[in-house]
């Protein structure tokens, strides 16, 4: 049996809908990068709005438009930031900022059971507790 494959082609994204950390966002973050340890940084502002691109709308890293780099560039980043502790400390840097001593948690987690549910026990012969 052969397989079938389909081919997408990238799809043209109009500048405009991309997202960009604007100067002032980037020159708040910019202690939080790594050093460079001898070879040639990317730019760290393509990079982190690449990133930002992919989480905000859901897309697969292949799929991120080409004005953000190579998509195995962002991976990469992201992976090696991600494993140093790089956007927790960028976030608890933002958040002292603020000076707050609260914490706040958000859980998106919403579970929906079908209206039959609560019955399916008792019809089966079963205890509902």
């Amino acid at each position: 049996m052969a397989a079938c494959f389909t081919v997408q082609k990238k799809r043209a994204v109009n500048t405009s809908d991309l997202f960009w950390l604007t100067d002032a966002q980037m020159a708040r973050l910019e202690p939080f990068f790594p050093k460079s340890h001898g070879k040639p940084r990317v730019d760290d502002r393509h990079v982190l709005s690449g990133i930002i691109f992919i989480n905000r709308n859901g897309l697969r890293w292949r799929d991120a438009p080409r004005e953000h780099g190579p998509h195995k560039t962002l991976y990469n980043c992201w992976k090696r930031w991600s494993d140093k502790g790089i956007f927790a400390k960028m976030m608890m840097g933002l958040a002292a900022d603020h000076c707050e001593e609260t914490t706040a948690m958000i859980d998106a987690t919403y579970l929906k059971a079908h209206h039959t549910a609560s019955s399916l026990g008792a019809k089966k012969g079963g205890v509902v507790v």
